[in-house]
């Protein structure tokens, strides 16, 4: 079975989505959503930190626990590719909670500010920041972005 060696890539998933879910949280708390939505753009990227951070965690983990140790690139890089694998099909329903629960007003924020910035037309706006668009969108980036993540950190933690 496919599963049967991957706890612990199913697991460090699941810490990935939380800590997903974790920042859309402390986002909305310091105003990103809202308030400071000029500067969402900008500090949203840095999301990037704990997602390298779980990935390394992870890939490490792996060595140490299963492969006792040692090992090899292909070995990392398909944890990787696991762990994105599993991300990908939460995704969309992490997206679902995050806009519908978390910050329900997110949409009719980035769209207002966008329309008043200039930036879009109220049509484009509308079009754009949905929950269809932004699950899509979520669902499309997690495989490339875990896809680049795990190429990157696998060079770093292998050991042969």
């Amino acid at each position: 079975m496919i599963f049967r060696n991957r706890t612990i890539e199913m697991k460090w998933a699941f810490f990935f989505i939380i800590m997903m879910v974790l920042w859309m949280v402390m986002e909305k708390l310091v105003g990103l959503h809202d308030v400071y939505i000029d500067q969402h753009a900008i500090y949203t990227n840095f999301v990037a930190i704990p997602a390298v951070i779980i990935y390394f965690l992870a890939l490490k983990e792996k060595r140490e626990s299963f492969y006792r140790g040692h090992m090899s690139y292909t070995q990392g890089l398909i944890s990787g590719l696991f762990i994105t694998l599993v991300i990908t099909a939460i995704t969309p329903a992490m997206q679902f909670v995050v806009s519908t629960f978390i910050t329900p007003s997110y949409f009719q924020n980035a769209a207002k500010y966008a329309v008043e910035q200039e930036f879009m037309t109220a049509a484009k706006a509308a079009e754009y920041f949905n929950l269809k668009n932004y699950i899509l969108q979520a669902t499309l980036s997690a495989p490339i972005m875990g896809i680049i993540t795990s190429l990157i950190v696998a060079a770093f933690v292998k050991r042969d």
